[in-house]
């Protein structure tokens, strides 16, 4: 299905916005390390982001934004149940650094694709609760995994499909009352591609899925380095295309695995080459080994390379 020309200017509520809009002095402990040097091709059109459960340090969330901004993030992404989201609002107003989104706590193991619907409504009760966080922290979207395929009988390819768009439907009144987009995660889930089968395979199934569920508040979390086992990241990206809202970044090489940004198997000449064709704007979140201060600094040296930041 073809997709209309503004459909990105509504999905992707602006990055730049977000990033421009956050309020607020410095305040907490700052860091000694120098800002990461920035001023690349894609500087100013791709937010750099990391999930928050990456700063590993025994520090307050306060002293975390402050270290974070210091280094060179636009802003950050929630992936921990556990963190108070008004804490995390006041921590995000006062240093700077906005909270560009959340992702779903419970959708691995609280599937929306769940054979038993009482599961499924659970599932359901989660994804609206992040929903109703990220519009809490000033987020603009929700990350999603809408399921997984588990046996042919009961968790198959058509049964993830038709389960998950019936329950993501359930919750579009609530996402587009609050404004918050969700975002569907290419993941090995085995849902829209064929786990452990070619490495040519393509991102048809999943443009596919996203425009069944036909509502211009859902669309792409691409990671960009999920599926590199699985096809060429670039092609994925053009043939998604303006569904991408956000960018996961991280890397996958035969040799390594999953690895440090840029040492993979990843083009990433040909990945920004696509980025560009597609005239991709937006956030781009580091999801890789968690670490210290020093390991946040790497991580948004390694996104600077590879990204043109």
């Amino acid at each position: 299905m073809s997709q209309p020309v503004n459909r990105r200017r509504f999905l992707a509520r602006s990055g730049g916005a977000l990033a421009a809009a956050a309020i607020g002095t410095t305040a907490g402990v700052r860091s000694r390390l120098m800002a990461v040097p920035s001023g690349g091709e894609f500087r100013g059109r791709v937010y750099k982001s990391v999930k928050s459960g990456m700063f590993s340090e025994k520090i307050s969330v306060e002293e975390k934004f402050s270290l974070l901004k210091e280094i060179g993030f636009d802003g950050v992404e929630l992936n921990q149940a556990n963190l108070d989201t008004k804490e995390v609002l006041a921590a995000s107003r006062r240093v700077g650094l906005p909270v560009h989104g959340v992702v779903d706590a419970i959708h691995w193991e609280v599937r929306l694709s769940d054979p038993d619907p009482t599961v499924r409504a659970r599932g359901l009760e989660g994804l609206q609760q992040a929903i109703k966080d990220a519009h809490l922290v000033g987020g603009s979207a929700v990350l999603l995994v809408p399921g997984k395929v588990t046996s042919k009988e009961n968790e198959n390819q058509q049964q993830v499909w038709d389960r998950s768009i019936d329950e993501i439907r359930k919750a579009l009144p609530l996402a587009s009352r609050l404004g918050i987009h969700i975002l569907i995660e290419n993941v090995w889930n085995g849902f829209c591609y064929i786990h452990n089968g070619p490495e040519n395979q393509t991102a048809d199934l999943l443009a596919k899925y996203v425009d069944a569920i036909g509502s211009p508040w859902v669309g792409v979390y691409f990671d960009i380095g999920n599926h590199q086992k699985y096809g060429q990241p670039a092609e994925w990206i053009r043939t998604l295309g303006p569904r991408i809202v956000k960018l996961d970044v991280k890397d996958w090489g035969k040799k390594t695995g999953f690895s440090k940004i840029g040492e993979g198997d990843v083009d990433w000449p040909a990945v920004r080459k696509a980025l560009r064709e597609i005239r991709f704007s937006g956030w781009a979140t580091a999801e890789v080994r968690a670490g210290d201060r020093a390991r946040m600094r790497e991580v948004a040296e390694n996104m600077n390379e590879v990204l043109s930041l």
